[in-house]
């Protein structure tokens, strides 16, 4: 009897033991798990581009962007032309995320009858936790190909004069949840321009704006500011403000804008209407994203 009230008091004592050390190892798991933990900021604008510009939000590992952008002529046409809806202009384009933090992307655009190229890298990513960093570096380059008839066929053309640059920096913030803040500079190289007077080089400094208003729907606003010219005094700053609409894969865009182009060298090196005169475009942006390949593992949160 006394060894069986001894065994029975250390099968009690070591159950005991057992059930403590399993409860601490599961505080030690809840103290670890509740460490911060370092995490990416994500949905800083709800697309790719602001309007015209780049922004620094990225589509995805994986996945394609459909992009159909529509300008019409200027609503001062007056109602003969429907306030500029019987013209318009176009690009389309296609956009493919390599990485989360790699994009490339090519479109055709009717104006100047033009094709362009991009790749998109961001090395920095605004993240909050350890080791946080309060902001994001996106780098942008791009090319573009004119396949404009040459004016002079005559005379000896080469198909470099063809061909323009553009290089952008951005350095952005989400700030909130409602509000985010991006700066661009951007340079752009043509190999020819239109006269002689006219500068190959042109720099401007980007601004994009976001800030949301409902659930489903935010105010966007995208300016560049040329401080070196392009030409003799013609060229106007591009500016255009709108509204980015949410509709499930959808981002639908409706916006204003005095610019016609709708690449990097088209709206900085060739915008000559002015918002003060009313030359002012109606258009509109559609995006449509489709996961080509979905990735394996998402470790990325959003704030």
């Amino acid at each position: 009897m006394k060894t069986n009230k001894l065994l029975c008091a250390f099968l009690f004592l070591f159950l005991y033991c057992f059930n403590a050390n399993s409860q601490d190892n599961d505080l030690l798991k809840l103290v670890d798990t509740a460490k911060p933990q370092k995490e990416y900021v994500k949905n800083a604008f709800k697309s790719s581009r602001v309007i015209n510009g780049h922004s620094m939000e990225f589509i995805g590992k994986g996945v394609m962007d459909v992009r159909i952008l529509h300008r019409f002529g200027l609503i001062n046409s007056g109602i003969e032309n429907l306030f500029g809806l019987d013209q318009a202009n176009m690009r389309f384009g296609f956009d493919y995320g390599l990485g989360r933090s790699l994009t490339i992307g090519a479109g055709r655009s009717n104006v100047g009858k033009e094709w362009d190229a991009f790749v998109k890298f961001r090395p920095i990513w605004q993240s909050t936790g350890p080791r946080s960093v309060p902001f994001s570096v996106v780098l942008v380059s791009g090319i573009t190909l004119s396949t404009m008839p040459w004016t002079d066929p005559d005379r000896k053309n080469y198909f470099s004069s063809r061909v323009a640059y553009y290089h952008t920096v951005i350095v952005g913030r989400k700030f909130s949840e409602a509000f985010s803040l991006q700066l661009s500079p951007t340079f752009v190289h043509r190999n020819l321009v239109a006269l002689e007077a006219d500068e190959n080089d042109a720099v401007a400094i980007g601004v994009g704006g976001r800030l949301k208003l409902t659930k489903r729907i935010a105010f966007v606003a995208d300016y560049h500011h040329i401080v070196l010219r392009v030409g003799s005094g013609a060229f106007q700053h591009p500016l255009s403000v709108g509204f980015d609409i949410e509709t499930g894969g959808h981002v639908f865009q409706l916006h204003f804008s005095n610019s016609t182009g709708m690449n990097e060298k088209a709206f900085i090196t060739s915008t000559t209407d002015k918002w003060s005169k009313g030359d002012i475009r109606f258009g509109f942006n559609l995006s449509r994203v489709f996961t080509l390949k979905k990735p394996k593992r998402d470790l990325i949160k959003s704030e």
